[in-house]
């Protein structure tokens, strides 16, 4: 069964050959208490299973799990005394220097908790209503795994760092993010993309993405200076984890942003938006992400693509060119080379060539 978070769940009775087959697999996990496996999903991976399955005589049977809606949230127009998020709360978290995105996040969660308990005053909320909110979320909301650990954090964040208390103990078991494999494009696949592209300032930006392995983020945060010609490097600052990186800058794409540069003249961020009140704004995450859903409406690919697909598919396509790993966990500035690794278990270099010991038997 193909579940809603895109791993396979098998179920088959005790047949060791089968057990030890699935445990090859990146991310494999064994449910002791309801006795199956389950691994990332991948069409590969799917039809490697299925081979064996047919292999040792058994019957296949294959389903996807439906995806239950879930309540919706909680927002001003449901209730009349809607409470908005702390000032106090907000300023913590850029004193601390959250990102930007962090800052929205928590913001919205703890939003969402203060207005689940609405009847109660704000100071009298603790670890039972923290609790009682997260198992909301969980039963009648059906939020992802992420978005419970995100909100546990959020409520945390206000007890223990805005109002300096102890720390604050929910007594829930915090689930493991289940892993799973990134989706990856081939490199004709990103070409084709492209080329649906007429754009110069879109294709500017969905190229710069895949050519330098950047975060949707980043490309929207990057200013003119940033861009080293000479060095054919590209600075990121103060990304993820509050970290500066530098990263590749393609020839091509350099001959293709000194056409956008001469063409729309970017006074301070390399890609800006429109103008308010007389001031130039970023170019947002939701119209580049919007870009690339309409280039890809516009060819036959199946697959799930986002922004972040180009980073992934940036990653894979070094590592099947041959770069070594450590280089490719420096360029997407993964603080983590296990993050990186995974990168080994979707690439498809070298399978043509290995050759399956059944064919070299005479039979």
């Amino acid at each position: 069964m193909k579940t809603t978070t895109n791993r396979l769940k098998i179920i088959f009775g005790y047949i060791n050959e089968l057990s030890s087959f699935l445990k090859n697999y990146p991310f494999h996990h064994w449910n002791t208490q309801n006795k199956y496996w389950t691994i990332p999903y991948s069409e590969q991976i799917l039809k490697e299973i299925q081979d064996k399955i047919k292999e040792l005589n058994l019957e296949f049977l294959y389903e996807e799990e439906e995806k239950k809606e879930g309540a919706r949230k909680i927002t001003p127009y449901d209730t009349s005394n809607y409470k908005e998020c702390p000032t106090e709360y907000i300023e913590k978290l850029n004193e601390l220097r959250y990102s930007r995105n962090t800052i929205k996040t928590y913001t919205s969660l703890f939003e969402e908790f203060i207005n689940f308990h609405n009847k109660k005053d704000i100071t009298t909320l603790g670890q039972l209503e923290a609790v009682e909110f997260v198992r909301y979320l969980v039963s009648e909301r059906k939020v992802s795994i992420s978005y419970q650990n995100q909100a546990i954090n959020a409520i945390k964040f206000y007890y223990e760092r805005v109002l300096g208390g102890k720390r604050m103990t929910i007594y829930l078991d915090r689930p493991q993010k289940e892993q799973t494999l990134p989706t990856v494009l081939s490199k004709e696949e990103v070409q084709l993309i492209i080329s649906k592209i007429t754009n110069l300032k879109h294709k500017t930006m969905i190229m710069l993405t895949y050519s330098a392995g950047l975060r949707v983020s980043e490309v929207i945060q990057l200013k003119i200076q940033d861009i080293d010609s000479q060095r054919k490097q590209i600075r990121v600052e103060q990304s993820k984890g509050k970290k500066d990186r530098y990263t590749l800058l393609s020839e091509k794409i350099l001959i293709l942003l000194r056409k956008y540069y001469i063409k729309y003249k970017p006074t301070e961020w390399l890609f800006e938006g429109q103008t308010e009140n007389g001031k130039v704004t970023q170019y947002s995450v939701r119209s580049l992400q919007m870009v690339l859903k309409q280039a890809v409406k516009k060819t036959n690919i199946n697959k799930k693509v986002t922004m972040h697909t180009l980073r992934h598919s940036f990653a894979t396509h070094l590592l099947e060119n041959g770069t070594d790993l450590r280089y490719i966990q420096v360029l997407l500035g993964h603080q983590s080379s296990k993050t990186t690794e995974v990168y080994t278990h979707v690439t498809t270099k070298g399978f043509d060539k290995i050759k399956n010991p059944l064919d070299d038997l005479d039979i």
